[in-house]
């Protein structure tokens, strides 16, 4: 099945993380989102994997290598989702043709279903419809249509972003325009459905990765599914519990004490005394100081945490500097869930625990206390014993 991978979008939503890296190449972990998405497909069955790139093209490239199935064309504008796929037209043969987003996590066993019996849309039901195309489909399993984002939806049904179309669908992707000036793969499935027999197949697990805690989210569940491995330096004296996995060049020392899943990856140290537990990536390079506790927690590459700090159920950019002392609150006292400001607009995150966000460079002075849902922007900085309610931007 040839595959068609849409990662052209910046990802504003995932901002400041996106700052300076497209929404693709954020790590999930031990290895970046669109890495996932390839290798999905290609369990499922993509012998050939056309990824369409945009904004931070050769990041895109870069993190995907020179992989023998997968070639790139590059979206010059970015209108839409069916735009996307027809710059990647003229690389598709006469045949049917799957198309997945780039920052979308799908469950192997369901895209293999998906690809075994298409045409069809991946299909999953939700708690709230409302923020879904909602699909409508009859009691045989035919989809019949689409409802973007309905006030009131008729079912809980909704399209998961993961399509196979006939080849004549590669002449669909000329439809009009919507309201907003793009083309949507949503036109071309409404067009799908009244010419050929499209399918609904259920989905049991994806994770749509678009906001931070849904990045926090998409290493839950990808370094929950690690086997335990150490081959990096751990001390005699540290205890390292479960699904624990150290790689080569990292180090573990004395004291330590990890409960998996947890990733330690190449180049990065846990210092003496140190507490890492929940589902916690410790990126290439970064550094978990003495007497740091961090849990359920992301921290990219060339994060640090300096000593006798406590980070919580949150997601460090690259380059991240907390001082000694810098405290993360993750937990409301009115045990409501935490909001997070996402492009301006407090939105909740679901979740009743979830600490802080801070893009590439971020650093606090030490005992700084920073607020549960606070967003410290990409080169922000605190001043030494400051406690942080607001979002920053660069100014301390």
């Amino acid at each position: 099945m040839q595959t068609v991978v849409l990662a052209a979008g910046e990802g504003t939503r995932l901002r400041p993380l996106t700052d300076r890296r497209p929404k693709p190449t954020v790590p999930v972990a031990d290895r970046t989102l669109v890495e996932h998405v390839v290798d999905a497909a290609e369990a499922a069955g993509a012998a050939r994997v056309v990824v369409v790139v945009g904004y931070g093209a050769d990041a895109v490239r870069d993190a995907l290598g020179d992989r023998t199935t997968v070639e790139f064309v590059t979206q010059e504008r970015q209108r839409g989702t069916a735009d996307a796929v027809r710059a990647a037209r003229d690389r598709l043969d006469d045949a049917p043709f799957a198309v997945l987003n780039g920052d979308v996590l799908y469950d192997r066993a369901s895209l293999s279903r998906l690809y075994d019996a298409g045409p069809g849309v991946g299909a999953a039901r939700v708690d709230d419809p409302s923020n879904y195309g909602v699909l409508e489909t009859d009691g045989d399993g035919r989809v019949r249509g689409v409802v973007e984002k309905p006030d009131d939806p008729a079912s809980d049904l909704v399209n998961a972003g993961a399509y196979v179309f006939p080849a004549a669908a590669r002449d669909w992707l000329d439809v009009g325009e919507s309201d907003r000036g793009e083309l949507e793969l949503t036109d071309v499935l409404t067009r799908a459905c009244g010419a050929v027999e499209m399918r609904a197949v259920t989905v049991e697990r994806w994770l749509d990765v678009g906001r931070p805690w849904e990045l926090l989210a998409a290493n839950e569940w990808k370094l929950g599914e690690l086997d335990r491995r150490i081959e990096g330096e751990v001390h005699p004296d540290a205890d390292l519990r479960g699904p624990v996995v150290v790689e080569d060049g990292a180090s573990v020392d004395a004291g330590v004490v990890i409960e998996g899943p947890a990733l330690v990856r190449a180049g990065a140290s846990v210092g003496p005394n140190a507490y890492v537990r929940g589902a916690t990536l410790v990126g290439e390079g970064a550094t978990v100081g003495h007497g740091v506790e961090v849990k359920n927690s992301v921290l990219m590459a060339g994060a640090t945490v300096g000593h006798l700090s406590y980070v919580g159920d949150s997601v460090l950019g690259r380059d991240v500097n907390f001082g000694a002392g810098t405290t993360v609150a993750n937990l409301r006292h009115d045990d409501q869930p935490v909001v997070v400001r996402v492009k301006g607009d407090p939105t909740s995150t679901g979740r009743r625990k979830f600490g802080v966000v801070c893009g590439d460079d971020a650093k606090t002075g030490i005992e700084t206390a920073l607020n549960a849902g606070v967003v410290l922007g990409t080169g922000a900085r605190t001043t030494p014993g400051e406690t942080v309610r607001r979002d920053r931007d660069r100014s301390a």
